[in-house]
């Protein structure tokens, strides 16, 4: 286990977490540490660090501490694609501090996605860029004439610290081919715009053999790097006649294909995830897929809920945490992110697992009882504290300093406001 004993160069700890859990993948951390915080970076992580310099010690004991958790397939634009969470509402609770955008926005509506949505999140919101210039929510995402290559491209490379790659999706499920419709036209013209700005391809594929095959498109189709989400979809033959999963998924995965959950409203199935993760094939990453038609309904809820699945499918806690940390942070080529290195922004979840009888359902609106459940009970973005329902960070009211006794001034008031005397009170 490695530990970061050198002593950082602040004076002062503006927060010590002490005595967590850690689960840190990045640096091969897995133990009982410590945590400090200066000017929203991680300055230590080590075996009892002196509390006395900090200005504040958080005790979580019996807790997991982990970098803040990476959900790299979301949708929250609700501003173009309508059926959009928004960012802040549905991240902290569950330990996110990024969320990535997959391919709500084109080339056309990018500009706006930046300035509506990422630029007004305190969640770090990322972006696949849609090779539909329209980007999703409409017959539009039909039109190959809209498919174009060189504008995805260069719209990702317009914002290059916040757009991570080119997403293809929904796209000629069923009807018959035609003259303007090929089999291969949106992942053609995805691969081709992910080729000249060097960023992955994020993959929603319905396959229609023999014309649009699913070997073609892992074997053939796709590059190294490229991310195929949705893996356990119905529509995929990832498990065999004898229970297996398909040989060609360990092929894939060997020249380089990125499988990534993406649960979705219809995209996570136990009978397709339970006997493939049983005999080996587990998804490199894990998302939600977050949007309306599932946040609200119990299909997703959140990150967590997705992770908790998984933890009864037979993950461990560090498994889950990996797939949420720095396996998405190294697939959208921001190596920065899902780490508690010295020196990185000091986004960090601390989680919960609690032991009971939970239920879980699947798109197939199937249910799994099991035994474990993860909650967030604290979330910190660049250091602030952004979500603490249980006051870990908070003294008990009757402690509370002086400030806390004075009444606020309501927003807008002038400097000089002074509360109002009450007669009942003078």
């Amino acid at each position: 286990m490695a530990t970061q004993s050198d002593q950082p160069t602040v004076e002062q700890y503006d927060l010590l977490l002490q005595g967590g859990h850690v689960i840190d993948p990045a640096n091969g951390r897995d133990g009982i540490l410590d945590v400090a915080i200066a000017k929203g970076r991680i300055v230590a992580v080590d075996r009892n660090l002196a509390s006395e310099r900090a200005d504040q010690v958080i005790d979580v004991t019996g807790l997991y501490v982990t970098p803040g958790l990476i959900d790299m397939h979301v949708h929250v634009f609700p501003q173009h694609f309508d059926i959009s969470v928004v960012a802040d509402a549905q991240s902290f609770s569950s330990g996110i501090t990024t969320m990535v955008d997959a391919g709500s926005a084109g080339a056309a509506n990018l500009t706006t996605l930046v300035e509506q949505v990422i630029n007004r999140s305190k969640t770090r919101v990322l972006a696949f860029v849609n090779v539909v210039d329209l980007g999703m929510g409409g017959d539009f995402e039909q039109d190959v004439g809209r498919m174009i290559p060189e504008a995805a491209a260069e719209a990702v490379d317009a914002y290059p610290d916040v757009a991570v790659g080119v997403k293809l999706a929904h796209y000629w499920t069923w009807q018959p081919w035609d003259a303007t419709h090929g089999p291969w036209d949106n992942v053609e013209r995805a691969v081709a715009a992910g080729e000249l700005c060097a960023r992955p391809v994020m993959v929603d594929f319905w396959p229609r053999p023999p014309e649009r095959s699913y070997k073609e498109l892992l074997m053939h189709k796709l590059r190294p790097g490229d991310i195929h989400t949705h893996v356990f979809a119905q529509q995929f033959p990832i498990v065999t006649e004898l229970g297996r999963p398909n040989e060609l998924l360990f092929q894939a995965r060997q020249r380089g294909i990125i499988f990534d959950l993406g649960h979705g409203a219809g995209s996570f199935w136990f009978r397709q995830a339970a006997p493939a993760m049983e005999h080996g094939f587990v998804p490199d990453s894990i998302s939600t897929d977050l949007h309306t038609g599932n946040a609200a309904n119990g299909l997703v809820t959140n990150l967590l809920h997705v992770m908790s699945k998984l933890r009864n499918l037979g993950l461990s806690v560090q498994e889950l945490v990996e797939r949420v940390t720095v396996a998405p942070a190294r697939e959208i080529g921001h190596p920065e992110l899902g780490t508690l290195s010295v020196g990185a922004e000091a986004d960090v979840a601390v989680l919960e697992e609690q032991e009971g009888r939970f239920a879980y359902i699947d798109c197939g609106r199937a249910r799994m009882t099991g035994t474990r459940r993860l909650a967030c009970r604290l979330t910190l973005r660049a250091g602030d504290v952004v979500y603490d329902p249980k006051g870990l960070t908070m003294p008990e009211w009757t402690e509370a300093p002086e400030a806390y006794w004075v009444c606020r001034a309501p927003a807008g008031a002038p400097s000089d406001w002074a509360p109002p005397v009450h007669p009942s009170l003078s």
